[in-house]
């Protein structure tokens, strides 16, 4: 079994894909499951989701950390986690984790969203799905390689290590090397320049929620062959 990571989403997966975007929509994502959402719509871009507005669903997003004019929520999970979204579906857009898993669905056979607050769960599921490989995918900040995402990255490498035997590639050991000397998780996410934005924007404890580890067992996972709405992906809870 191969387990590679890319620090950048590249495309070209050909199993088992785990997208991160540890701050935040992989993050908020697993809250809004948690907290009752029959189902999350990534939309492709902001209009697309602007036009699913309605009854019974809310938009949640975000660009430059701060909410979408016209959105019903941003995107914090401490936010989401005080919510109530049951028989709710969130349409999500955001700057860099809603793309993400838009390439990796382009080939992907099976994707699934990750974060640190589900991470143990989220290798759990891939490790059981994977038949030739299983790819890490961080979605990174505005196109450059985020230090948050690696670190997670490397959390889910090291926990899918001691599940089984893999064949890792560089990217893999570059994960597990930043996840290995970077301290704690709040301390890795603080210190990145995406935690350190966050944090001026007055959404430390986003920063904070985000870096607490292995404390879901929700895994969203994508709905393939539904009927949804187009440039949408569908993920439910897993």
């Amino acid at each position: 079994m191969r387990l590679r990571v890319d620090l950048l989403p590249h495309g070209n997966y050909a199993d088992v894909v785990v997208v991160i975007d540890t701050l935040r929509a992989t993050t908020t994502a697993v809250t809004y499951l948690e907290r009752g959402a029959d189902a999350l719509l990534l939309t492709r871009t902001p209009d697309v989701a602007l036009g699913l507005r309605g009854e019974g669903f809310l938009l949640g997003g975000e660009r430059g950390g701060l909410p979408i004019p016209g959105f019903d929520f941003g995107n914090s999970p401490v936010e989401a986690s005080g919510q109530n979204f049951t028989g709710k579906t969130v349409v999500m857009n955001t700057t860099n984790g809603t793309g993400a898993a838009h390439i990796a669905a382009q080939t992907g056979k099976h994707i699934f969203l990750a974060s640190l607050t589900n991470a143990h769960a989220a290798a759990r599921r891939a490790k059981a799905q994977a038949t030739e490989e299983v790819a890490i995918v961080c979605a990174g900040t505005d196109e450059h390689v985020g230090l948050e995402d690696v670190y997670t990255a490397g959390v889910l490498a090291e926990y899918l290590l001691s599940l089984g035997e893999f064949t890792i590639d560089d990217g893999a050991r570059i994960a597990l090397t930043i996840r290995r000397g970077s301290g704690n998780p709040l301390e890795a996410l603080g210190s990145s320049v995406h935690g350190a934005r966050l944090n001026n924007l007055g959404l430390g404890e986003d920063v904070r929620y985000a870096s607490e580890l292995s404390t879901s067992t929700v895994v969203p996972t994508l709905v393939e062959g539904e009927d949804v709405p187009e440039g949408t992906l569908k993920f439910i809870a897993g």
